[in-house]
């Protein structure tokens, strides 16, 4: 039997950032409007613990949001000692960070590692320093690059962030991002489509015309095109989309703190099913026949996939070719293949 892996999330917000990047409100990304003390770490990884379910699985306490490795070096010890202690009693297995890949030196990643940091995610969000430099990321990729061989050097597990549809960046520039960032090796890789988040910088450029964010169709289709990238390198694809919370959530509602942008609740859900779309697709136009109904069969666990969220796949696929699909579960198939037969033709 497979145990699950559970993730305690602690979040930091803007502690220790020196910018205010354009797209960047953390207090709304990460959901939380106060700062970080150890007796919240406590609180919180004790609440996790208790709700888990399955008491043999892999957990870890993550410190998300910020810049981990800026904050003020004696609350970062507290932190660390807080949840290593976790490690020492066997509650919890590891530790991972997200910081700037301008904050790591080797002095830093010793400290990380007395601690038992497992993983070190950087918020990239692009190779090319000219976009960088428009975002306010405050750091160009020769930073990365250095960080990156780094953390890599010293055994943690590297891993990236980076974002679609930052202002002025376009299709070959997210690419290239791609493309350079497999060059580094990263072990895991979250992709962000670009949110306009209220008191923001790029809030502005929004009103004022300057900036114009993807719409949701154009963000799935750039993340689909990372998504092959990636995964043909064996390099896992944590996340693609912002989290969803109170507050991040649909535009024009009173409590949402989107403004505009590529916003869907289920977001990296309509990526990998247009993925799975786009592969049956292929494998009918393979027929040299016109197709009337196809039978998929693949592990329960995909259906979802092939139905595609609010039955967008089979809908279309009605639509645009005409063709129905009836899906059988089979447990044997692995997760993420698919068979497909034939079952009637427009000649038959």
């Amino acid at each position: 039997m497979k145990h699950k892996q559970y993730i305690i999330p602690i979040f930091v917000p803007h502690l220790g950032c020196p910018n205010d990047c354009v797209f960047c409100n953390q207090k709304s990304i990460s959901g939380q409007m106060k700062d970080i003390a150890v007796k919240d770490v406590v609180k919180t990884v004790e609440t996790f613990l208790s709700n888990f379910k399955d008491k043999k699985a892999k957990t870890e306490i993550a410190f998300f949001g910020g810049s981990f490795t800026g904050i003020d070096e004696a609350l970062q010890i507290k932190l660390l000692e807080v949840a290593n202690k976790y490690i020492k009693d066997g509650k919890v297995d590891s530790i991972r960070i997200s910081t700037r890949p301008d904050y790591i030196d080797k002095t830093i990643l010793k400290r990380l590692k007395k601690y038992h940091v497992k993983t070190i995610e950087l918020g990239v969000q692009s190779s090319n320093d000219y976009i960088l430099k428009k975002a306010g990321r405050g750091h160009n990729f020769e930073d990365v690059k250095r960080a990156s061989k780094l953390i890599r050097r010293y055994g943690f597990n590297l891993g990236h962030q980076m974002m679609v549809g930052l202002p002025e960046s376009n299709k070959l520039d997210e690419l290239n991002t791609a493309k350079d960032l497999i060059k580094l090796k990263p072990k895991m890789i979250r992709i962000y489509p670009v949110l306009v988040l209220k008191n923001t910088k790029l809030e502005k450029e929004y009103y004022s015309g300057e900036y114009e964010p993807l719409s949701i169709e154009q963000a799935v289709e750039r993340c689909k095109e990372l998504v092959y990238m990636f995964s043909k390198k064996r390099i896992d694809i944590i996340r693609i989309g912002l989290q969803n919370t109170d507050i991040i959530t649909e535009p024009g509602k009173e409590e949402s703190e989107v403004i505009a942008g590529p916003y869907h609740p289920a977001f990296g859900e309509l990526v990998m099913d247009g993925i799975w779309y786009d592969n049956i697709v292929e494998k009918i136009k393979k027929v040299n026949v016109k197709v009337k109904e196809v039978e998929i069969e693949v592990n329960p666990q995909n259906i979802n996939n092939v139905v595609g969220h609010k039955k967008i796949n089979t809908t279309k696929l009605k639509e645009m070719y005409n063709v129905d699909i009836k899906i059988k579960g089979n447990s044997k198939i692995k997760l993420g293949k698919f068979n497909l037969k034939i079952l009637k033709t427009y000649l038959d």
